[in-house]
């Protein structure tokens, strides 16, 4: 069974155990005073929203 990562809250930021080397990001700095982010992977462009009930949508 593998462990279930647990992140707290430190003044905003995420803080993560050291040992472990997958990247994590906030939401909402993501995307700022908005409800959406552009994010581009292999030339395509992708958009990050957050729906007004929390949830996160990634679409092409």
């Amino acid at each position: 069974m593998i462990p279930l990562r647990s992140s707290a809250t430190e003044g905003g930021a995420l803080v993560r155990p050291q040992h472990d080397p997958q990247p994590q990001y906030d939401a909402r700095d993501l995307v700022g005073e908005g409800p959406t982010a552009s994010i581009a992977l292999d030339g395509q462009i992708y958009t990050l929203r957050i729906t007004r009930s929390g949830k996160l949508i990634l679409t092409k």
